[in-house]
């Protein structure tokens, strides 16, 4: 019997658990008490960490298409399938004539995160898509513009806060987002003992919201509204208060003629919130000794959702809390933070434009709403093939329909991924991968939006008959860079890793003997600004504690200005759309919103059993007050009907919704055929991306709005 210390790559928190293996059955697992960050807590996602390894629905071996049936084949076999029949399409049609699709479990494996960025710049395609342009594409764009870099992200300082301001974010469900906290519940107690204050707005009273001192339930989709009445409100009482970062603002005269129409009484009857009361939450704001504005996933998957980002860090400017303590803050990552490396190329958009709606490139994404157009409309870069990396779009695009008919249709598609789902079940080749037990693990990405400053390194607790992905991505980096489907893997990763150690300008033998992910790792850690190795990271099981969040000013800037650009033209070009707001009748019918369980990460979480009882239910939580206009009863069925389709699902009265609002969980609809998810299936649920409109986004960064959506609602 063993115990491993591991990092939880199961969600954004990154809490240490600490794992018991007996004869490789995982025999218990709990909260790492001695783990520098989350110091013990676990969420009911890490405790299931053993029943997901164990799943016996996860592929161990490739499966190719055969005659419609997916057939078991060795790894020789698959990459040769994969030749046979990439290489010569990519031959014929060009790079654009392949798309990728990358989910959001990559950003969870550190293989995935190193080497996935090879393997796609390999490939050369335009067509690159991924998860974020369902959930969070508009803060890097907001914060591209404002600061310079795409991942210059302030994060709440919580641990030292006074007064918190929630829009849109649910963290003791999420465990935060965007900011990267174990034991939020924790932290926001900490906030209220030392006598400050936790608002949230939001269309849901949300477990965060139960915790909180005040709740305002804003109608859905118009924070952008109240953001901007709030920052009217600081000028016109004279509470606009840079302190030490007044020589780094541009923009503020700018902002302050923007902000003139929305006054407080203006906003009021479109947001649903009284004017008195948006005053009183500015000035509270401006008030507080320390303060932080945070809005997440319900304030970017909305029609404005980039205006709304770039609002959120306004606030934090003009009341003096950004990149002070307790305020909005800069991480310092141990690794790969790009704002830690001096002067960068100012972030740009839309330097290209997709082939047949013209949406924008934001740092190479192409918004996933156009796949489906990109699959099925004929011409010169029409996409023929797809590559699906741990994503599952059939459920988490908008206008999931249209997205499963446009797959059906290509020449050829690979997915790598662990379960045969509801989207790999249209690929010819799935390549799987080991389970999180069975790969090392450092959170290269969600350490660049931490709480604390802190680093943990894991090696797999178990042994694998899986390759690591990272040899998989090289396999298939080989293929189309023409090298073929036996290329020299061991000659590719000493490429890679000769790279990232040019780009840091250090001597890649530093690492010694490693390779994979640990070499690359190694060669990061020793160019980060803490001259750390991976050698002091493996001497530290538990991880190492760099500190608490510090002021970074001004060298996390990299704008052409070199200062914060307050109202950048890439920006502001959508305020005169969000002004028309203010004339436009709010729509009688119920608004869509989305919502997760604690127990759920998207779709990739609900094969396991443990965490799809209880109350983890695809139900449509419905005020009673609009039940009772419509004729709903609770645990009855609904209909739900929006632009492209409907659904049906259990009602659940609950007077937590703002009335006017619906509520449907993302992530769910595995009820159709060919998958092998049993408990998934078990626990179908409804795919709400049916009714969502893939030409419904936001303007600027072409973020589906899967947040504030019409729709009709009656009884089955």
């Amino acid at each position: 019997m063993t115990t491993a210390h591991v990092t939880c790559p199961l969600c954004e928190a990154t809490c240490g658990l600490s794992v018991t293996v007996d004869d490789s059955r995982v025999t218990g697992v709990r909260g790492d008490a001695d783990d520098v960050f989350s110091h013990g807590f676990i969420c009911p996602k890490g405790a299931s960490i053993g029943a997901l390894h164990h799943d016996p629905d996860r592929l161990r071996a490739p499966l190719v298409k055969r005659n419609g049936e997916f057939v078991e084949v060795s790894w020789d076999e698959a990459f040769a399938e994969i030749d046979a029949r990439l290489t010569p399409l990519l031959a014929e049609h060009g790079r654009d004539a392949v798309a990728v699709y990358a989910g959001n479990p990559g950003v969870h494996n550190l293989a995935s995160a190193l080497y996935g960025r090879v393997l796609y710049k390999a490939l050369g395609t335009k067509n690159f898509y991924t998860a974020g342009s369902v959930d969070q594409i508009p803060k890097h764009y907001s914060s591209g513009y404002l600061f310079g870099d795409p991942f210059s992200i302030p994060v709440p300082d919580l641990d030292r806060t006074q007064h918190l301001l929630v829009l849109g974010a649910n963290p003791l469900v999420s465990n935060g987002s965007l900011m990267t906290a174990p034991d939020v519940r924790g932290r926001l107690r900490g906030i209220r003992k030392r006598g400050g204050k936790v608002v949230v707005v939001d269309p849901r009273r949300t477990r965060t919201a139960e915790l909180a001192d005040e709740h305002h339930a804003i109608r859905p989709g118009t924070d952008a509204l109240l953001l901007f009445a709030m920052v009217h409100v600081l000028f016109a009482e004279d509470r606009v208060s840079l302190g030490r970062l007044a020589e780094h603002v541009g923009g503020l005269d700018e902002l302050r003629e923007l902000a003139a129409p929305f006054t407080p009484e203006a906003v009021a009857g479109t947001t649903g919130l009284a004017a008195g009361e948006i005053r009183r939450l500015a000035l509270e704001l401006a008030e507080a000794d320390r303060a932080a504005v945070y809005g997440r996933i319900g304030t970017t998957t909305q029609a404005f959702g980039t205006v709304t980002s770039w609002l959120v860090d306004v606030l934090n400017v003009l009341t003096g809390n950004l990149d002070r303590e307790g305020g909005a803050m800069f991480p310092l990552a141990a690794a790969g933070q790009a704002n830690s490396g001096g002067r960068r190329r100012p972030f740009a958009a839309g330097r290209w434009r997709t082939r047949v709606r013209g949406l924008p490139e934001v740092f190479g994404e192409a918004p996933v709403a156009t796949l489906a157009d990109e699959i099925t409309t004929p011409g010169q870069g029409q996409v023929r093939a797809l590559l699906t990396v741990s994503g599952n779009p059939c459920l988490s695009a908008p206008n999931a329909g249209r997205i499963t008919e446009a797959l059906q249709g290509l020449d050829f598609m690979v997915s790598l991924d662990v379960y045969l789902n509801e989207t790999t079940r249209h690929a010819d080749v799935i390549l799987p991968g080991p389970t999180p037990l069975e790969r090392p693990h450092y959170d290269i990405a969600l350490y660049q939006l931490a709480v604390r400053n802190v680093a943990n390194w894991t090696p797999a607790a178990m042994p694998s008959d899986v390759p690591q992905e990272w040899e998989t991505m090289l396999r298939l980096t080989g293929i189309v860079t023409g090298q073929g489907p036996k290329a020299d893997v061991a000659g590719l990763d000493e490429f890679v890793a000769a790279e990232v150690a040019r780009r840091a300008g250090i001597d890649p033998a530093l690492a010694g003997e490693r390779t994979g992910p640990e070499r690359v790792l190694d060669l990061m850690l020793r160019a980060g600004p803490y001259e750390l190795t991976l050698a002091d990271l493996e001497a530290a099981p538990h991880g190492v504690d760099l500190g608490p969040l510090r002021p970074r000013m001004p060298e996390v800037l990299s704008t052409a200005s070199g200062r914060i650009e307050l109202a950048p033209p890439e920006l502001t070009s959508d305020v005169p759309r969000l002004r028309a707001e203010l004339a436009t009748a709010p729509d009688e019918r119920l608004v869509l919103i989305g919502r997760r369980h604690l127990s759920s990460n998207n779709s990739w979480m609900h094969n396991v059993e443990s965490l799809v009882r209880g109350s983890n239910r695809c139900s449509a939580h419905i005020h009673p007050a609009d039940a009772k206009r419509l004729g709903l009863v609770d645990g009855g069925t609904a209909v739900v009907t929006g632009k492209n389709g409907k659904v049906e699902l259990p009602v659940e009265l609950t007077d937590t919704i703002r009335p006017g609002v619906i509520s449907i969980p993302h992530g769910w609809g595995h009820d159709v055929e060919g998958t092998r998810t049993a408990v998934a299936r078990a626990h179908a649920g409804v795919n709400s991306n049916v009714v969502a409109d893939d030409e419904l986004l936001d303007a600027l960064s072409g973020t589906a709005v899967l947040n504030g959506i019409p729709v009709d609602v009656a009884p089955a």
